[in-house]
């Protein structure tokens, strides 16, 4: 039968209890904040990765102006509200496209963004030509690349009349489509 020391020293009695040195709670508190930290950071990495997969761009039909504003054969610059605002997005949310009156009831609405990097271009009417000013990137009325680095022709936006009113079926900006 053992004695009272022996079992109370099979119970741990008589030893210190283990403490925490400041170097080992340092240890301890520098990894869970790096721990913390990459969370932070890998999260917005996955949300980016992940987010196309789950939502579908919306697309939303924009009323630009009267069917009677529009001269058969100009192309003037509309602008709308992007389909993807978000609520404090605030002037950033407006966009522009460039619209075309082809006749009496269509349009052809192009995107004001350059296929190279996303400049905005303009629409030279003397010519009949959409200039890039960011690398010299040239289009032909009908939307073709003439000229310069622009790998495709500008995006196009689906347009309708509806009730006398031109609208625009937007969504994000269409660089990459």
């Amino acid at each position: 039968m053992p004695t009272d020391d022996q079992f109370a020293e099979s119970l741990g009695a008589g030893e210190e209890p283990a403490s925490l040195s400041r170097r080992g709670f340092l240890i301890k508190l520098s990894a869970i904040a790096g721990t913390v930290a990459a969370a932070l950071v890998a999260l917005p990495i996955v949300g980016v990765v992940v987010s196309p997969l789950i939502e579908k761009p919306r697309e939303i039909w924009r009323s630009v102006g009267r069917l009677e504003d529009f001269p058969l054969g100009q192309t003037v610059q509309v602008s709308f509200v992007d389909a993807s605002p978000l609520p404090w997005s605030g002037v950033t949310a407006k966009t522009a496209a460039w619209l075309r009156r082809d006749g009496q009831q269509s349009f052809t609405a192009f995107s004001i963004n350059c296929t190279h990097l996303g400049c905005p271009v303009r629409w030279v009417s003397g010519a009949h030509l959409f200039m890039c000013p960011c690398h010299g990137g040239v289009y032909n009325q009908d939307g073709s690349v003439a000229a310069g680095p622009p790998p495709k022709s500008l995006a196009k936006y689906p347009t309708r009349v509806r009730n006398g009113l031109v609208e625009i079926q937007t969504s994000g900006i269409p660089i990459s489509s």
